[in-house]
């Protein structure tokens, strides 16, 4: 069975949120990829408190600035698309009200037929918490531990109940319910992350940065799935930016998927050959600021990889 291949909205500043997201959402769906992406970003300090990633001193990227609520855009996709998954990588759960999350995600699902993929995380950014936060940086672990809890019951059968920090639910009916199990994907690669991983979610999102270390970690995760008696197996999707150049770029200088589209499809085969993956969510927007052209190299893009037999 082939790799399921995604394609990240244009969120960015640069793009027009009701003209260009739902055209390349259809578009993207006539060309043939499975699902569609959006991340969150909810401002860029600046003066940032940590660098990008968490990393002191790495500037973020540009094209974080006043990016689109990922819901919302994953909303107007859903109403110019039939098919595609529509997938968050990742919303930040620390800095939504659980309740309020799990109702949103349901709603879309239901009112797009069951296409929904609930990507999560514990976020990096001290600034996006001090600024929307519903708990201190410090908390946003327990933050997400309790929002996976809520999502899991709110989305289950009325009555609903929970009693926890961020949400006491008295018994109640609470809809809409989504039109199916919403699979849940988890990103992080610390041992708290891939104990949740294994214990409550569906699939892992890791940074795509080199193969035979993400290799490395896949083997980490499949040893604790088996230390904690994991029977279902645990999907694999890998969400990257990539940056498609009119030549060749210098291989000793380059990051992968950055490069001639000779170049991005082989560290895409070289990545899918070194974990399983499932699916391949790419992010093109970040480099242009055209929708036309943005669906002219999504169509290149999707047509070279699956000759490469992806």
């Amino acid at each position: 069975m082939s790799i399921r291949l995604g394609l990240a909205l244009p969120v960015q500043k640069t793009f027009s949120i009701g003209r260009d997201i739902p055209a390349v959402a259809k578009a993207a769906e006539q060309i043939g990829y499975d699902s569609l992406w959006a991340g969150e970003r909810v401002l860029v300090p600046e003066s940032p408190v940590d660098g990008l990633f968490g990393v002191p001193g790495l500037p973020w990227f540009d094209f974080y600035r006043s990016n689109a609520d990922p819901l919302v855009a994953l909303t107007l996709a859903a109403a110019a698309t039939e098919r595609v998954q529509l997938g968050t990588s990742v919303l930040v759960a620390g800095l939504h009200q659980p309740l309020q999350l799990a109702r949103a995600l349901a709603t879309l699902d239901n009112a797009s037929g069951g296409r929904v993929i609930a990507g999560l995380g514990t976020g990096w950014s001290r600034d996006e918490y001090e600024a929307a936060g519903v708990v201190p940086f410090e908390r946003r672990g327990a933050a997400l531990d309790e929002t996976l809890d809520v999502c899991a019951t709110v989305w289950g059968p009325d009555p609903v109940s929970h009693s926890g920090t961020l949400s006491a639910i008295a018994p109640s009916e609470v809809g809409p319910k989504p039109a199916r199990p919403i699979p849940v994907l988890l990103a992080g690669s610390n041992p708290a992350s891939f104990g949740r991983i294994v214990d409550h979610a569906d699939g892992w999102i890791p940074v795509a940065t080199d193969p035979e270390f993400l290799a490395g970690q896949w083997k980490q995760l499949q040893a604790l799935a088996a230390e904690h008696g994991r029977r279902r197996p645990i999907g694999l999707s890998l969400v990257t930016s990539v940056t498609i150049t009119p030549g060749r770029a210098d291989e000793s200088s380059r990051q992968p998927f950055q490069g001639s589209l000779e170049q991005v499809t082989r560290d895409a085969i070289r990545f899918t050959r070194a974990v399983p993956a499932t699916d391949l969510a790419m992010s093109l927007s970040g480099s242009l600021t055209n929708a036309g052209q943005l669906i002219d190299i999504a169509g290149t893009l999707h047509a070279s990889l699956r000759a490469a037999g992806l």
